[in-house]
């Protein structure tokens, strides 16, 4: 029996910053948006309680 194509393993989508975009579909591009906007969301997310914690730890040590 063949291998269909919807049987296969999916690649995980990677993203090389400066990567030459050319060769990628419109599907592929608009995947790599949605995976770069979740990896800002999440980077957002971290910055946010790094400076809550350390605006907390600033205010203990300003008393």
């Amino acid at each position: 029996m063949p291998v269909e194509d919807d049987d296969r393993p999916r690649k995980k989508i990677t993203h090389e910053i400066g990567q030459d975009l050319y060769l990628l579909s419109v599907e592929e591009l608009a995947e790599r948006i949605a995976l770069l906007n979740a990896e800002a969301d999440r980077l957002k997310e971290v910055m946010t309680r790094k400076r809550a914690s350390k605006d907390a730890a600033n205010s203990i040590f300003k008393s």
